[in-house]
């Protein structure tokens, strides 16, 4: 196995994801009026109109008025199981067991630094000494890669949800930084995040150390489970500071790493930026599909 420690400092300004050394680097019950409407397997119907979406101090994400047609969207993020069925089906090989790239952690690291790990990829989201997925196969697939996403929403004739689409979702109806209102410091009912001070040392409330089950708490107003941590989740669409001359990716929600002290993307409003073909243990997907496909 190749392991080597590499330092990755990410600057997390105005909603972008800087990465040193490697360019890559719920929820409300369902109280109020409820737009999302359950669907067949496992979607939400998000309906044709106008909505609130980005922040008054947002320079990449402005507060402003979108229109869509309407979408379905997964109720939850795709998981272990469903990621194996695509790769069985299709003998299909991630970017990670091809480039031997993946960037994983364990607890003891300090903030912003993880390590490569040749060994790890979806099986082995933190790689082969940190163990598999065989008692995990509804926790979401990690350790995947934008370019893997696609291959499996090419193949699932599904698709990611635009960077607008996922925010118009996460929030529910609320205009707020969370869709439960201000108050980070009801996050933990909600999502999976790392709940330490720092990732030095595992903190004694912790439920999860990685990954949780998909549903494991609390989901939005629309019914949409995981939308904030767990694993972030790539979406399409551009950012007007993307490179003019290279693809960028995108996710957002934020993820099991994320703390109030680190990182902090587990809201509506922050867009993170990573490289295509990057694969973290801490990037997932959830999947979209237009209305007129159901």
């Amino acid at each position: 196995m190749k392991r080597s420690s590499l330092a990755v400092q990410v600057h997390f300004m105005l909603g972008v994801i800087k990465v040193y050394g490697l360019f890559c680097c719920g929820l409300l019950g369902f109280a109020g009026k409820m737009y999302g409407q359950q669907a067949g397997g496992g979607f939400v119907k998000i309906p044709a109109g106008a909505y609130t979406i980005g922040g008054a101090t947002q320079q990449l994400n402005p507060l402003r008025k979108v229109r869509t047609i309407g979408f379905y969207i997964a109720t939850m993020e795709t998981t272990n199981t469903e990621f194996e069925h695509f790769v069985k089906a299709t003998g299909y090989v991630t970017d990670a067991e091809r480039l031997k790239n993946a960037m994983v952690f364990e607890p003891g690291l300090e903030e912003f630094r993880w390590m490569s790990d040749s060994t790890a990829y979806w099986r082995y989201p933190n790689g082969k000494s940190r163990g598999g997925i065989e008692q995990k196969m509804n926790h979401p697939v990690t350790t995947i890669s934008y370019a893997d996403a696609l291959a499996y929403c090419q193949w699932s004739k599904l698709r990611l949800p635009t960077l607008e689409e996922w925010e118009i979702a996460s929030r529910a109806g609320s205009r707020s930084r969370y869709f439960w209102g201000d108050d980070v410091e009801q996050v933990s009912r909600y999502a999976n995040i790392w709940k330490g001070r720092d990732h030095l040392t595992i903190d004694s409330s912790e439920d999860y150390v990685y990954t949780s089950p998909v549903g494991s708490f609390k989901p939005n107003a629309y019914g949409l489970y995981d939308v904030y941590g767990n694993v972030f989740e790539f979406c399409e669409g551009k950012l007007k500071t993307d490179p003019k001359n290279r693809k960028v990716a995108h996710a957002r929600g934020g993820s099991w790493w994320c703390s109030k002290n680190a990182c902090g993307f587990f809201n509506s409003l922050d867009i993170g930026r990573i490289a295509p073909h990057a694969s973290f243990s801490n990037q997932g997907l959830r999947v979209a599909k237009d209305l007129k496909s159901l």
